[in-house]
């Protein structure tokens, strides 16, 4: 699974890396070495543009960076607190699951990643590790996204709306299996654009697990268990446990 990852880069980093255009709206996160579940993070999209009278140019698409809350909240829920369990979603059920169906055929995302935590366990105990790619490119997982109003919310106004997504998981491969049996859906550049694609309902092909030699620029890094806690936030997260400075860091204090 994926419940913790580092997103770091800034919206004009991500825009060039992506070829994108920034409509964060200068409301973009900033660097966060301990993404949770509920915070607010930067995906990928493609839609077709609309004029200001809203009316979508089916000739053309544009890429874009958008803000959106980690766990998704489908249309038709009563509160936004089921998004706080629905952080993920299974690639090899997500077609047939209510709450994700709908976004899987129209409204699919990319979320940048520079690297996410897992835990490995050995009996009673759990060594996290951070996975991350060894030439310093963002990981693309392929998420999903939804659009949300209270129901007692009446108005029209956008910024009422909730937008939110989750990141889907599949098995794990190549050298990861050692880690633990899940992981997050990665896509390579090359599938970025069928994924993306607004007009595209079919990307069966891209939920089947990922080729292993995806994997293998990898790094896997043990790394010291203050990032279980979510008030831990800072660049020292990412430093191999043999580190004393990391191995002694103050599990009651936040960063």
């Amino acid at each position: 699974m994926c419940g913790r990852y580092s997103a770091t880069k800034s919206p004009a980093a991500l825009a060039a890396e992506f070829d994108a255009v920034d409509a964060t709206g200068g409301g973009a996160p900033g660097a966060d070495y301990n993404v949770a579940p509920t915070k607010p993070v930067i995906t990928v999209v493609d839609r077709h543009p609309r004029d200001e009278q809203g009316t979508q140019d089916l000739d053309h698409i544009q890429r874009s960076l958008r803000v959106m809350r980690w766990g998704l909240v489908p249309h038709w829920a009563k509160d936004r607190s089921i998004g706080g369990r629905m952080f993920n979603a299974r690639s090899d059920t997500v077609a047939s699951k209510a709450a994700f169906r709908g976004s899987l055929a129209r409204r699919r995302c990319l979320v940048p990643a520079d690297g996410w935590y897992e835990w490995r366990r050995d009996g009673r105990a759990k060594q996290p590790f951070y996975m991350t790619r060894r030439d310093g490119a963002s990981i693309a997982f392929a998420g999903l996204w939804s659009t949300w109003r209270d129901p007692a919310d009446t108005s029209d106004d956008p910024a009422t709306l909730l937008v939110s997504c989750a990141i889907l998981t599949t098995d794990a491969v190549g050298q990861l299996t050692g880690i633990h049996p899940r992981m997050p859906l990665q896509l390579p550049t090359s599938a970025w654009a069928g994924w993306l694609n607004p007009d595209s309902f079919d990307v069966g092909d891209a939920l089947t697990n990922p080729d292993p030699a995806l994997v293998d620029d990898l790094e896997l890094r043990p790394i010291s268990d203050a990032v279980n806690n979510v008030r831990h936030n800072g660049p020292e997260l990412l430093v191999a446990a043999d580190r004393p400075e990391i191995v002694e860091l103050d599990r009651t204090s936040s960063s």
